[in-house]
C-alpha cells in the first residue's frame, strides 16, 4: 500500500508491517492501523514514526522509553492488554510519545501513556499508568545530548 504522508512523503508499506490498534490511540480513537516507520536518511536513530494508515497527515513520534528512562518498568494491568493477545516478553515492544515543541530543549516523551506492541500479532494498545511514578512530560533534551555526545 503506498500512502502520501506528511512526514516522509510518499512511501509504501507492506500489509504485514501494519500494527493493529484495536481502540485506537488516545484521542484518535479512530485511527486504528499504523505502521512504525523512521527516516532513512538518518538511520534507526531514537526517534521512530508511528505512521497512520488512515490518515497519511497523521504521524507520531515515538521512542524506546529505556533510551532515556533505563529502569522504566511501569505496572500495566494485564486486562489493559487482553485485547492485543498473548504477550510473550520477547514479542512486546513498548514505546513512548515524543513531544517536540518549538524550543527543543523542552522536548519530552509520555512516561505514563506507554503504547504497547505485541510484535508477533501486530497488535497494539495504549495505557495509562495510574500512579504518580511517571511522568506525562518527562524532559529528554539534556538525556539525549549527552548520549549523542557519548557519555
Amino acid at each position: 500500500m503506498k500512502i502520501n504522508t506528511k512526514v516522509f512523503g510518499e512511501i509504501e508499506i507492506a500489509d504485514e508491517k501494519i500494527i493493529h490498534f484495536p481502540s485506537g490511540i488516545i484521542g484518535f480513537p479512530e485511527l486504528m492501523d499504523f505502521a512504525l516507520v523512521h527516516d532513512q536518511e538518518k538511520g534507526v536513530g531514537a526517534i521512530h514514526w508511528l505512521q497512520s494508515v488512515q490518515e497519511p497527515g497523521f504521524a507520531m513520534p515515538v521512542m524506546d522509553p529505556l533510551l532515556v528512562k533505563p529502569d522504566y518498568n511501569p505496572e500495566v494491568d494485564d486486562e489493559l492488554l487482553k485485547s492485543i493477545g498473548e504477550l510473550h516478553p520477547e514479542e512486546m515492544l513498548v514505546m513512548v510519545t515524543v513531544s517536540v515543541p518549538k524550543d527543543l530543549t523542552k522536548m519530552s516523551v509520555n512516561l505514563r501513556g506507554p503504547i504497547v506492541i505485541n510484535a508477533a500479532e501486530k497488535q497494539a494498545c495504549q495505557v495509562i499508568i495510574e500512579g504518580e511514578d511517571y511522568a506525562v512530560k518527562f524532559p529528554i533534551y539534556d538525556i539525549l545530548n549527552a548520549k549523542k555526545a557519548g557519555e
